[in-house]
């Protein structure tokens, strides 16, 4: 693969993504998900053979996000307009709903194979297996050769797409978006949890003032930061 490709590389790979098969199950509300990936492609230099990726792409538990933190990281470079749109999302945090959604490739899982036949036949056959084995998380691409990772990137804002509309109503059904002093509930438990961790492992204390910043809440739990960095 390409160390350094270019913007017409990425373009290219984008407009020649095809998702053949998404997922049945939308991403996990309260955990993170395997995707089961595979992906089809003609070799660039040799269009008779075709490689086969499979590999498994973890998709992170969605994280509520308040339009404040999401302005904050997401204003620089846009103009006036964008900047008055930020803040009437301020003013209406407890009506906005923004998820913060990432993953992560499970390389330990990942092997492709080369094979010498038509595309349209290999697709027909990885498809087919696909749907035997009947797993809910499981995925088809037809992409490029390279760059073969961002045909996956795709794939990931098509599984968010289809997802994101479960994962706010079920979070809404459990209150998780419910304001407390300018802060949802679900901030409020990843908050916690955050403290809990960091106390029994002090390596998680920066990444907790980090997470807290993040979110723009630093200053309400700056008091309660900095008595656990002292008792370390």
């Amino acid at each position: 693969m390409k160390k350094n490709p270019t913007e017409f590389d990425f373009w290219y790979a984008v407009n020649n993504t095809e998702i053949v098969l998404l997922p049945t199950r939308h991403i996990e509300t309260f955990g993170n998900t395997i995707i089961n990936y595979h992906m089809v492609c003609e070799l660039m230099d040799d269009t008779s053979k075709v490689r086969v990726r499979e590999g498994r792409m973890q998709a992170l538990r969605p994280q509520i996000i308040t339009p404040s933190s999401y302005a904050n990281t997401m204003l620089d470079g846009f103009g006036e307009e964008a900047r008055r749109y930020m803040e009437w999302l301020k003013k209406h945090e407890d009506t906005v709903r923004v998820l913060r959604y990432g993953y992560t490739l499970k390389k330990e899982a990942f092997n492709e194979q080369v094979v010498t036949d038509s595309l349209q036949a290999v697709m027909e056959r990885v498809k087919k297996e696909i749907n035997a084995r009947k797993d809910p998380f499981a995925a088809m691409i037809k992409g490029v050769d390279e760059p073969w990772d961002v045909c996956l990137v795709k794939l990931f804002w098509k599984v968010i797409e289809s997802s994101a509309v479960s994962n706010i109503r079920e979070l809404h059904e459990r209150h998780m978006f419910t304001m407390q002093d300018g802060i949802p509930q679900g901030i409020r438990e990843d908050i916690e949890k955050a403290f809990a961790a960091a106390q029994i492992d002090p390596s998680l204390i920066k990444p907790l003032g980090k997470f807290l910043q993040d979110n723009s809440v630093f200053e309400q739990y700056q008091d309660r930061f900095f008595r656990l960095v002292q008792g370390r």
